[in-house]
């Protein structure tokens, strides 16, 4: 046998292997994603009902418990809007504007992940999302991207958040609250993850990004419009259910999630508004946005209880191809800063202190444990909480409740940041040029940027800071070991 024979052959069996391996995974990939992908631990699925039935049966006096609007945006950048870091001469925001007036912001909040779906997991359940069973981005059922994903990128992945996770509806809903949402779920397409089964008594949006296809409108369970949606009027329909939610439920404490799918692309406004900001396109969708909350807060205002509601807005992630990082590293997908500090505004008369921008550090996980300081509530005692309350933060300023903050893509740790320094493992840094269709993660060292002098993480300082190198070091190795251990965080 000559060596062009042999080698031919050797080709051949590599050829054919990998062939019967993608096939298996795309068998499996397809029995993931038409049979849900998953099933739920009944275990802590009874400890969901019990914690929530304690605070159902606690009967909690709410009289004067506040009204909670957040406004999750989808692909909004640090910069993206006319206030902190943004150019307001290019996108108006006035309405967004006059919000932080009179609240606060946090200069240094991110995101729970870079990417959407594990982002509103995280923002929801108070955990990262490894721990919410629920950290990479999720498709529609039976399309080719769920099948490419469950076979390929992420074999053998969740394709909805798991029953047993605990929402913030869920908690709210229990405690007394009336719960609604408005926009993009992104958590799965159907039972047992639908809003509907996960705390929120009223839903009008839709259940994916609007790249996704078919991207129709549901109210609750069914269609309310069928795709393709005219997305010119989205915002318009996302504002009218959102005030119809509020004055349908003014009368006693509610909870409104409006999870706007702009201004993700594909980008579209009314033809009345196209060309009127200075950031083309996408500035007329961030304007438009802007309306819309003024649409809200007017809302509030005529129900009479503007001054007795938590507003909150942020977003997501970073910018994706168009928006502004607000002058950092990284965009959407990466866990660069630019990728993950987002924009954060608290509004609330009767008790934050206004017009004052807070530097601590904070992330979306904070949410769900400052909603349970702020009705004194307590945790679940089955699983891990991830997150830390930031209420003093809001009210009166003051440092950060974490010790640290820790930067998820996927299950994958990439960083670990305190208030001043920041540490990135030894990991790919994606690289590519314009002219290349695909790039790829390029090995680099472990660093750490000192973000007081560089926070545009443009220089390794572990030279300069050995000790600094050491403590983050030891963090980011300690995570790592708790979450191989017991990725999901349960007690």
């Amino acid at each position: 046998m000559n060596i062009r024979t042999f080698l031919w052959r050797r080709v051949t069996a590599a050829v054919s292997t990998i062939i019967l391996l993608l096939l298996v995974l795309a068998l499996v990939g397809a029995w993931r994603v038409l049979n849900a992908g998953q099933t739920d631990d009944e275990l802590h699925l009874q400890a969901k009902r019990d914690y929530l039935q304690d605070i159902a049966g606690a009967n909690l006096d709410l009289s004067g418990a506040p009204n909670l609007v957040f406004f999750l945006y989808d692909d909004l950048g640090y910069g993206d809007l006319g206030v902190g870091a943004a150019d307001d001469t290019l996108i108006a925001t006035p309405n967004i504007e006059i919000l932080a007036a009179n609240g606060v912001m946090l200069s240094d909040f991110h995101s729970p992940a870079p990417v959407c779906t594990p982002a509103r997991a995280g923002y929801l359940t108070g955990r990262l999302a490894p721990r919410a069973g629920l950290p990479n981005v999720v498709f529609p059922t039976g399309s080719t991207e769920a099948l490419f994903a469950n076979t390929l990128l992420a074999p053998g992945s969740n394709v909805r958040l798991p029953a047993e996770e605990i929402t913030l509806a869920d908690l709210l809903g229990a405690a007394g609250y009336a719960t609604g949402m408005v926009g993009k779920w992104h958590l799965g397409d159907r039972s047992p993850s639908l809003p509907n089964d996960m705390g929120f008594d009223s839903y009008y949006g839709a259940l994916y990004s609007n790249d996704m296809e078919p991207f129709a409108l549901y109210r609750n369970r069914e269609i309310a419009i069928p795709a393709p949606v005219d997305q010119r009027y989205l915002t318009e329909h996302y504002t009218q259910a959102a005030t119809a939610f509020i004055e349908d439920n003014a009368g006693a404490p509610f909870f409104l999630y409006f999870a706007h799918n702009f201004p993700h692309d594909p980008l579209h406004v009314r033809q009345e508004r196209l060309g009127k900001s200075g950031a083309g396109l996408f500035g007329d969708v961030i304007e438009e946005i802007d309306d819309s909350v003024g649409a809200v807060v007017a809302a509030l205002r005529q129900a009479g209880v503007l001054d007795n509601t938590l507003i909150i807005i942020t977003s997501d992630n970073g910018p994706w191809y168009l928006g502004d990082a607000g002058n950092q590293r990284g965009r959407k997908g990466n866990t660069f800063e630019g990728g993950m500090r987002v924009p954060f505004i608290a509004h609330w008369p009767a008790q934050i202190p206004g017009g004052r921008v807070e530097r601590a550090m904070a992330m979306g996980i904070d949410l769900f444990p400052t909603m349970l300081d702020l009705l004194d509530l307590p945790p679940p005692q089955d699983r891990i909480i991830d997150g830390r309350s930031i209420l003093g933060v809001l009210e009166h300023g003051g440092q950060t409740p974490h010790d640290f903050l820790y930067y998820y893509d996927g299950e994958t740790l990439f960083a670990t940041r305190e208030q001043r320094f920041k540490y990135r493992g030894p990991a790919g840094v994606f690289y590519s040029t314009d002219q290349m269709p695909m790039g790829a993660a390029v090995p680099q060292k472990e660093w750490l940027f000192d973000l007081a002098g560089d926070p545009r993480e443009s220089y390794d300082t572990s030279a300069r800071h050995p000790q600094a190198l050491s403590r983050l070091r030891a963090a980011f190795e300690a995570k790592q070991a708790e979450m191989a251990a017991n990725l999901r965080g349960w007690r």
